[in-house]
């Protein structure tokens, strides 16, 4: 069943990708806003308490509705997978924003580039270059490829024994270790190393599958050798090993606030142009492919067992 619900959800997602904003991410937003400002004194522990207020009934509720559906019909159950699924998804959103950057910047439309790189990363992009641009939004659609879905359906598969939990675990830990990163004290703590905990293995799934879906020995050196040095950690083995399959240079220095800004180097090769936001786009979905045709396998070989 986990094989059939990703596959619908995938395809309901590409046919009808999500549009920002989202009403109910909005409302989550708010919430974890809420807990913030509500236990937020600087300490550890109120950060695990305000994570754990966050996503533990969320997922208690996930499960006790695929149960309850599930008890009726397993098809009511299968079909809050998919519908739980293809709202934890959205790499088809976002895939589509880093191509319409890539046009416009083939356009010469700098501007409106920058405009659009801004709203995505949410970030002051107003003074990149078109090289900058270009590095900046091939991470972009990288890092989000990772959060956005083969996360997703790592956790999803994992626990499907749970209906979609594992989804939506993945897209909480994700989202509160970002709302809370620069929350004063350790309060964010928690939520840091929880979502390293949840992220450390399909990171490294994502990075391999970029390696088979690129050039694996490039991919694999980069990761081994580069990501370390990335901030965050598994979002650097995901860019290193999706930069050395490309053969492209990410990182480096951008230009925020008139000042230059420099991230490790990351990649082999050359600076990447507009048209490898598409070539990147196109691994991405190379890597999903790939595995799609993993878990067709899967069901096959428990077919004829």
């Amino acid at each position: 069943m986990a094989f059939f619900s990703v596959l619908a959800a995938v395809a309901l997602e590409h046919l009808r990708p999500l549009r920002q904003p989202l009403p109910y991410y909005q409302h989550y937003r708010r919430l974890t806003h809420w807990l913030e400002r509500r236990f937020n004194a600087g300490e550890f522990s109120h950060g695990a308490i305000a994570w754990a207020l966050a996503a533990l009934p969320l997922l208690a509720g996930v499960w006790l509705v695929f149960v309850l559906l599930d008890g009726i019909s397993p098809i009511f159950g299968w079909l809050w997978n998919v519908a739980v699924l293809y709202f934890t998804l959205g790499f088809k959103y976002f895939s589509t924003i880093a191509e319409q950057i890539a046009r416009l910047l083939r356009a010469g439309d700098i501007e409106d580039a920058r405009a659009r790189l801004d709203a995505w990363r949410g970030g002051d992009a107003s003074q990149f270059s078109v090289d900058e641009l270009v590095r900046v939004t091939v991470e972009q659609v990288m890092a989000a490829s990772h959060r956005q879905m083969f996360g997703v359906l790592f956790w999803f598969v994992l626990l499907s024994s749970l209906g979609p939990v594992g989804a939506v675990l993945f897209r909480i830990a994700s989202i509160l270790a970002r709302r809370w990163e620069n929350a004063t004290g350790q309060f964010g703590g928690f939520s840091r190393r929880a979502f390293h905990a949840i992220n450390w293995l399909p990171a490294r799934l994502t990075a391999l599958t970029y390696a088979i879906a690129g050039n694996f020995e490039d991919a694999t050196y980069c990761w081994r050798t580069q990501a370390s040095a990335w901030p965050e950690p598994e979002e650097g083995v995901v860019l290193a090993a999706g930069a050395g399959a490309m053969g492209i240079l990410l990182g480096q220095g951008v230009n925020v606030g008139g000042e230059t800004v420099w991230r490790p180097e990351l990649g082999t090769g050359q600076a990447p142009e507009a048209d490898c936001i598409d070539s990147a786009v196109s691994m991405i979905w190379r890597g999903l492919a790939i595995w799609l045709a993993a878990g067709l396998l899967v069901v096959i070989a428990g077919w004829t067992s």
